[in-house]
């Protein structure tokens, strides 16, 4: 499904303010492949769930940030979200966004576990629908289970734009497969068009130079 063409009538796009992405089994190597190409000037923060237990999460953002223009954090409470920043979700612990006085900032919750995922990123995505509305491109990488299903629906019934990694390059096409097969996708792509993807579709939306979407 590399690059899967999905018919679809041109639907309009707000300009992306945020970038979501929700990753489990074989996440750390994806994101590895795509962190290094995603530029400090992208302009918008990023959020990221990636299915990982206590203090492995805080190796993780601590890998990517020595191999990204990004900067990456472990999110902590309360921290403010910045362009150009990318914050993981702490192991064991949900991480939302919330608005307060104008500025973006993470809270992270010890609610239950969501399908059987804590952090999960049907709640980050949640959190991210209430706050940034539409302008939103949420990414969905390799991983086991659905996790990411139901928060992809609320971001697209705002109008956010929503990817899929393939089943070709996934080291389990699990989460991908449900956003695809529930036909929410508007770009399924290799691993490896992943990032020039992310860039193009933020510059292009916040710069107005496309109004609508053709799935691709």
């Amino acid at each position: 499904m590399s690059g899967m063409a999905i018919p679809s009538a041109p639907r309009r796009v707000l300009p992306i303010e945020a970038v979501c992405i929700g990753v489990s089994t074989g996440g750390p190597n994806a994101l590895a492949a795509i962190f290094p190409d995603l530029p400090q000037d992208i302009g918008v923060p990023l959020f990221l769930v990636q299915h990982m237990p206590p203090v492995f999460t805080k190796s993780l953002a601590e890998r990517l940030d020595a191999h990204s223009p990004l900067k990456v954090y472990e999110g902590v409470e309360g921290q403010l979200a910045e362009p150009g920043s990318a914050y993981i979700a702490p192991g064991g612990r949900h991480m939302v966004v919330e608005r307060r006085l104008g500025r973006v900032q993470l809270h992270l919750q010890d609610e239950p576990p969501e399908n059987s995922c804590r952090p999960a990123v049907d709640v980050l995505f949640r959190s991210v629908a209430e706050v940034y509305r539409g302008g939103v491109l949420a990414v969905i990488l390799t991983g086991m289970g659905q996790d990411g299903l139901n928060g992809c629906k609320t971001l697209r019934e705002r109008g956010a734009v929503i990817m899929a990694q393939d089943e070709a390059s996934s080291v389990v096409w699990g989460m991908p497969s449900f956003i695809v097969r529930d036909g929410i996708a508007d770009h399924v792509l290799p691993l490896s068009q992943v990032a020039s993807e992310i860039v193009r579709l933020v510059k292009q939306s916040r710069a107005g130079t496309f109004a609508t979407l053709a799935r691709s």
